[in-house]
């Protein structure tokens, strides 16, 4: 690096990981308050995943420091902590695009570069996938270093002890690194056991243990009972100052814990790792939100955060306040419900403020559970509520249901047992892109047989099908989108909706438009445009994606022109339960639909204003649209 380059900041002069390897423990130092500065301004500015970056800056500089990346393999489990990571791979010119549309992700994505090995977005995946990479590597030839890194939250995911069984079984080389910052440990046994690990890791110490074994495996007859002992005893030992034991059942190499803020600890302990061969864990033990005061505070805050302002750490004040959120109305009326509903028990999994549950969490604590990040378990424990007369309601991100597909299936829907699943962030997200946007939940539940799926059109009809659902004998999934509600007054009590019934929002003899969820509100806007143009459109709230209201037909028929309007992928949505309808009824040869969803791909991020317009989603597309049924 040239002296010009430090005179401007150490940062200004990393083009790749390759220009961390000069730099002294001193100047590594210095690059991280950089480091952290820099990801302070940007995510004030753009908002993003805040806290979990900050407490990975001297983890992620040692990393690339020791290991020789790209060759060597970085893959971050979840991801949202790899804004350190793509600010030394080349890709600080692009910081200020984050999370922007055409901009870089907030997440690793291998298309973006050589450096991202696996795209990453759900936890508990960095173990598996590193595993198949290392497996991949030496079938090929290939020696490098596979370094998996995970968080202690992700370890609840029950896939990554699936992936640690394996390693230890197959014995390959794999390096995982447990990043803790929940795990508290006594300062005296966490310093012991940091030392001991930092030793009996290193170079001369494991030369010694291998020419040991040799020599006892020499002995005829007793030579490996005494080695046995030999490494009970050792493992005894080391064990007793760490809480290694459970890695080490899994033929693990433990290491730590090590202190996730000392550089020199870190590298010396990744050195050692370089010649331990089969698979090993390091243990670091770091602080979310380091260096930043509001954010070790509130980590829980800080972990997503949108825009806020640096000196106090609150959010941006908008000229004009949005209305409460979605979020934020389904978190009320479960409070309300569970005054009036006894039964009523809620479960997330390790989102309680994210899915609007911390109230309800506080009021009735002995009927909230945070299962961690499990919600394979989180839906199976529903259902065992269920079966026993309790009203369990899952509250889960739509992306992250997918991952318990098989338990909606055969735990709950099966046995026909009342569980309501209210799914946030349905459809478009915005900033975090592709791996959580809920784009397919309705066409994955509307093929299960007993379920019954509905969308509010907005916050105030979330409330009465959160309670209607909590009426129903057999499981139900509400569906509705992240972000501001539409602002509509909240009635102050609760009615049932009928089960099945659209509602029509406006009439018409030109056009129906049947929309569900997020969309009615534009498609009621773009009519009003329609109406200006001459045409006379009406709407209809379809409200339930299963069971399709069947005087959805008459409706059809009665305009002979059909525009359905969804925010989810068309493939085995609400177009298709409508096409498949009007097919059986027979009547789909007398009437003129078009279908709007979102596209048969992966849709990238960016806010939702712009991505709904680029996916032909906003009203003036739905315009655009209609007027293609009138030649």
């Amino acid at each position: 690096m040239s002296e010009e380059n430090r005179q401007e900041g150490i940062l200004a002069g990393i083009e790749s990981p390759a220009d961390l390897r000069g730099l002294s423990v001193q100047e590594l130092e210095q690059l991280a308050a950089e480091i952290r500065s820099e990801i302070i301004e940007t995510v004030s500015r753009k908002g993003g995943h805040l806290a979990p970056s900050l407490g990975v800056v001297e983890l992620t500089l040692a990393l690339h420091q020791v290991f020789d990346t790209p060759r060597d393999k970085i893959i971050w489990d979840v991801g949202h902590q790899a804004y350190t990571h793509k600010l030394i791979t080349g890709r600080r010119d692009r910081f200020e695009t984050l999370r922007t549309y055409g901009g870089i992700s907030g997440f690793p994505k291998r298309a973006e570069s050589p450096y991202d090995p696996f795209d990453t977005g759900h936890s508990s995946t960095s173990i598996s996938a590193g595993l198949g990479i290392s497996t991949a590597n030496e079938f090929k030839g290939l020696h490098n270093r596979v370094i998996a890194v995970i968080g202690d939250g992700s370890m609840t995911g029950g896939m990554a002890y699936e992936g640690l069984n394996q390693a230890g079984h197959m014995e390959k080389d794999l390096i995982v690194v447990l990043n803790d910052n929940e795990m508290s440990i006594a300062p005296n046994v966490g310093a012991f056991s940091s030392f001991l690990s930092r030793k009996m890791s290193g170079k001369r110490f494991v030369n010694f243990r291998k020419d040991l074994e040799t020599f006892l495996k020499s002995i005829p007859g007793v030579g490996e009972n005494i080695l046995n002992i030999a490494r009970r005893s050792e493992d005894s030992f080391i064990t007793f100052f760490t809480p290694g034991m459970l890695f080490e059942a899994f033929k693990f190499k433990y290491i730590g814990p090590i202190h996730g803020h000392r550089l020199d600890r870190l590298i010396e302990t990744f050195q050692n790792t370089l010649h331990i061969p089969g698979p090993v864990l390091v243990h670091v033990l770091t602080v979310k939100g380091k260096g930043y005061p509001p954010a070790e505070k509130d980590p829980a805050h800080f972990h997503g955060v949108g825009v806020f302002e640096i000196e106090t750490g609150t959010p941006a004040r908008a000229a004009h306040p949005p209305p409460p959120t979605y979020t934020e109305a389904f978190g009320d009326a479960m409070v309300e419900l569970g005054e009036k509903i006894p039964e009523l028990f809620a479960i997330t999994a390790a989102m309680p403020e994210g899915t609007g549950l911390n109230r309800f969490s506080q009021t009735f604590p002995d009927r909230f559970l945070d299962v961690g990040i499990a919600e394979q378990h989180a839906v199976t424990f529903a259902a065992g509520l269920a079966a026993e007369g309790l009203r369990p309601v899952v509250a889960v991100y739509s992306t992250f249901l997918q991952r318990a597909y098989d338990q909606v299936i055969h735990d709950v829907c099966l046995q026909n047992l009342p569980v309501v699943f209210c799914l946030d962030r349905g459809g478009l997200v915005g900033e975090d892109g592709p791996t959580h946007h809920g784009p397919f939940d309705l066409s994955f539940l509307r093929i299960l047989p007993n379920i019954t799926v509905m969308a509010p059109r907005d916050e105030n009809e979330l409330r009465h099908m959160l309670f209607t659902a909590l009426k129903q004998p057999g499981p139900v999934a509400v569906r509705y989108p992240r972000g501001a509600g539409t602002g509509v007054r909240l009635d102050s009590d609760f009615r049932e909706i009928p089960i099945g019934k659209a509602e029509r929002l406006r009439e018409g003899s030109d056009l129906t438009i049947f929309a569900v969820g997020s969309m009615v509100v534009p498609s009621l806007a773009a009519a009003e445009t329609l109406e200006e143009k001459g045409i006379h459109a009406e709407v209809v709230n379809v409200r339930f994606v299963k069971p399709l209201d069947p005087a959805l037909a008459d409706h059809a028929l009665g305009t002979g022109r059909v525009l359905v309007v969804e925010e989810n992928t068309r493939a085995g949505g609400l177009s298709g339960a409508v096409l498949e309808s009007f097919n059986d009824s027979g009547i789909l040869g007398n009437i003129a639909v078009r279908r709007m969803g979102l596209p048969d791909r992966f849709v990238e991020h960016g806010s939702i204003d712009v991505l709904r317009s680029l996916c032909g989603l906003d009203a003036a597309s739905i315009v655009e649209e209609a007027e293609h049924l009138f030649p």
